[in-house]
């Protein structure tokens, strides 16, 4: 699958340290190949999230993302689950 990196998500992914960023790399590797793999924990969201996906980077960070028409994944946030869902 394609993915796209929204400028908010960069934004975020710079400010992570470098074992994040490098776990983040990582999956996003792993989605690549197949976005359903069960390390991702791939799942819908809910509430006013409920058009976004989300996956499993390490621990408590998540990466959201939705799936544009030409079913190419767009990320638009990365961070912990407070930073995310508050």
């Amino acid at each position: 699958m394609k993915y796209f990196l929204s400028k908010n998500f960069e934004k975020s992914f710079k400010k992570m340290p470098r074992k994040i960023k490098d776990n983040t790399i990582n999956k996003l590797e792993i989605f690549i190949n197949d976005p359903m793999d069960e390390s991702l924990n791939n799942h819908s969201l809910s509430g006013k999230f409920s058009k976004y996906r989300s996956i499993n980077i390490s621990g408590d960070i998540r990466a959201i993302y939705k799936t544009n028409e030409d079913d190419m994944a767009i990320f638009i946030d990365t961070g912990s689950h407070s930073k995310l869902y508050s």
